[in-house]
């Protein structure tokens, strides 16, 4: 085993784009810089009420019931189950069996709409909600709950009506001066026209709609179809770019006169998290959880995504806005579709993550074991103190995911992503804790005292454990966890560490030797030798010093190094339809692109003096939320990959991510490779 481990994907440059490298010219990159979309900001309007989205949300959707084909939940086709009488029943069961635990909103999907008022604003359908929504908001508020509902980006064709619906409280605007003249269209299903917020009658239209549902009593707003992101609104694709339509829609949420938590859907683009962040109290990061078939969902469609798709948000969540991995459906075993060992996986990995939890099962047939995942108050305690995990490592399909917490104490989730058993364990010294410590198995209730070394579970495929780990004497400060290095040169190496409890600055050592000292939880060492090995520690310090973490193992880069291999170049090899595609910001114009299943490419002669680990570093483009690979050495060693997507469709803007990879001396070969998905293009790769 090597010491030195990948990256974590949190302190990844969510778009480390390629321009910074060597290999892109300047003129490309003033290029770069102009494709992208202009969008005129306005300052952000602060949130006026702060203790909306304090924490994750708890509640219950309508929707994962709605895009079921399970037998008897939607008699008369798709979407069925949304009506007044289904969603006050299952308003009903929430507030017998789920309330006492925390959970309060009861939120309305897609499909209580049908058309608009006489200025534009929507009405309730009247088959499926004939007492209209502010009686069923009402009757929700008298169970002590909270009222949710949908809504989507732009402005919709049905109230749009040639142009001539006036605008409320807005004498002279009418719909023609909110869109552009070509009429263009946006959102997720190009089913509304863009709104032009250059006229300041689009705002007033924001507003009016902002008040009608905050008449209603509306505590909660979603609002669907939003980009950049679900594979729309890269640079060359404007009409897809709602940056300003939420911005509109934070003012106008802002300033209803009622305290109303705004979300957004559906798999937000990474790269505006800024403004997600100043302009709601959260955002989907994913596709739908829902599989669309005869179950609620699968564990391959789409729940698994989670643990790849996350990792590039979690430093965005916090008080006031949240990461939302979409519904919790591990109530009812008979329609999930899942089995024992995923339904508490999946609740584990929302819980850690200090993701809303929101149920999208009927809950008037929750089951044994599906009431006590989601009412054990030890688990709900740690989502609801939201302190969002993240993973130590993903280059295995073993992972360990933890946060560290105020009181010294670490929390733990062991996850067996594969499709067999495996082994899943947690080192001491990576998560930072020193000694002894009593490990509480959250699931089973059970404590173990005197526990050293590690946490270890034989897991089941798609198992998992949940752990909290206190240690029985918490010095100050302590040991710093998840040591990592970044970026390696021939002088230089950069490390990066997760903060230790009470320390005000740290010590670093190469070789046992101290060489830097920060007050921050990152530092580079530079004055190394080329092409040498060398060990790297870290030590918090206080009144005292703390012990090292765990030690990173690297070797710098020889002496001309290091040395970048173009996935295209001739010496690489490539199998099925992997093929080279023109790319303007790659390196060399070029890349690899349809990776996947027999689709392979393998970098070839790959050179190094001496046998060791190195770090890779790893150019590619990925339009998608994220997408994972193996990365086989000479045959042997295989490594995972996690690529962290944009969202938005764009395929020409490199990112990077790191590897450590044990070489041997002389020629390596590399091969890319999943045989069961689609991988992200390869641009290059450098050692």
């Amino acid at each position: 085993m090597f010491s030195i481990k990948r990256r974590t994907p949190a302190v990844l440059a969510a778009v480390a784009l390629v321009s910074t490298a060597a290999a892109i010219a300047p003129a490309d990159a003033a290029q770069l810089t102009s494709t992208q979309t202009a969008v005129t900001r306005k300052a952000p309007v602060p949130a006026k009420y702060p203790q909306v989205a304090a924490k994750p949300y708890m509640g219950w959707s309508s929707w994962s019931l709605q895009s079921t084909n399970y037998p008897g939940v939607n008699p008369d086709g798709p979407g069925s189950f949304i009506s007044e009488k289904n969603v006050l029943t299952q308003a009903q069961a929430m507030a017998a069996k789920l309330k006492p635990y925390g959970y309060e909103y009861v939120n309305i999907d897609a499909g209580w709409q049908l058309g608009g008022d006489e200025y534009g604003r929507p009405v309730a359908n009247a088959t499926r909600f004939p007492r209209g929504m502010k009686a069923v908001g009402d009757d929700i508020h008298k169970l002590g709950l909270k009222f949710g509902i949908y809504t989507v980006v732009g402005l919709g064709f049905d109230v749009y009506r040639d142009g001539n619906t006036p605008i409320y409280d807005a004498p002279g605007c009418f719909t023609r001066d909110i869109v552009y003249p070509d009429l263009r269209t946006t959102n997720g299903w190009d089913q509304a026209y863009k709104i032009n917020y250059a006229s300041p009658c689009a705002q007033k239209y924001a507003d009016s709609i902002a008040r009608v549902f905050a008449d209603w009593g509306v505590d909660f707003v979603k609002m669907d179809g939003v980009g950049p992101g679900s594979w729309k609104g890269a640079p060359d694709d404007p009409n897809h770019n709602n940056t300003e339509d939420i911005e509109a829609w934070w003012r106008a949420v802002q300033n209803s006169g009622r305290p109303m938590m705004y979300t957004l859907s559906w798999s937000l683009s990474h790269r505006y998290a800024d403004v997600w962040k100043q302009n709601s109290n959260g955002w989907r990061i994913d596709t739908d959880v829902e599989c669309y078939c005869d179950t609620i969902v699968r564990w391959d469609s789409s729940v698994k995504q989670r643990w790849w798709d996350l990792p590039q948000w979690i430093d965005d969540a916090g008080p006031g806005h949240w990461n939302n991995l979409d519904a919790i459906n591990v109530g009812v075993g008979e329609m999930d579709g899942l089995n024992e060992a995923e339904r508490q996986s999946y609740m584990t990995f929302w819980a850690i993550n200090a993701a809303p939890l929101f149920a999208g099962d009927d809950l008037t047939k929750l089951d044994a074991y599906g009431l006590k995942l989601l009412t054990n108050r030890e688990v709900i305690a740690i989502n609801q103190s939201g302190n969002p995990a993240r993973p130590l490592n993903q280059d295995q399909l073993q992972q360990v995911w933890y946060a560290k917490n105020a009181d010294g104490s670490v929390t733990v989730g062991l996850f067996n992503l594969a499709e067999t058993p495996a082994t899943v364990t947690g080192n001491f010294d990576q998560l930072g804790i020193t000694g002894k410590a009593t490990v509480r198995d959250i699931w089973a209730d059970q404590n173990t005292r005197d526990v050293s070394g590690q946490v270890s579970a034989e897991l089941p495929a798609h198992g998992s454990k949940l752990y909290k780990i206190t240690p029985d004497k918490l010095s100050t400060p302590t040991k710093p966890a998840d040591l990592t290095a970044t970026d390696v040169s021939r002088t230089t190496v950069s490390l990066q560490w997760q903060p230790s409890t009470g320390a005000s600055s740290y010590q670093v050592f190469a070789n046992g030797k101290q060489v830097a000292a920060t007050s921050s939880a990152s530092a580079v060492v530079t004055g190394l030798l080329p092409q040498t090995q060398y060990t790297f520690t870290v030590k918090g310090v206080a009144n005292r010093t703390s012990e090292a973490s765990a030690p990173v193992t690297m070797f710098t880069s020889k002496s001309g190094g290091p040395v970048r291999y173009e996935a295209e170049a001739s010496s690489s090899t490539l199998t099925g339809n992997a093929s080279i595609s023109g790319c303007t910001f790659c390196s060399g114009g070029a890349k690899i692109g349809n990776i996947g299943g027999d689709a392979t490419v393998t970098l070839n002669n790959i050179t190094v003096p001496a046998t060791g680990t190195y770090l890779v570093k790893i150019a590619y483009t990925d339009g998608d939320t994220s997408r994972q690979s193996m990365l086989t050495v000479n045959g042997t060693d295989t490594y995972w990959v996690n690529y962290h997507g944009l969202g938005d469709n764009d395929w020409g803007t490199p990112q990077v991510t790191y590897l450590p990879m044990k070489l041997s001396a002389g020629a390596n070969s590399i091969k890319v490779h999943n045989p069961t998905g689609y991988i992200a293009d390869i641009d290059w790769i450098t050692v």
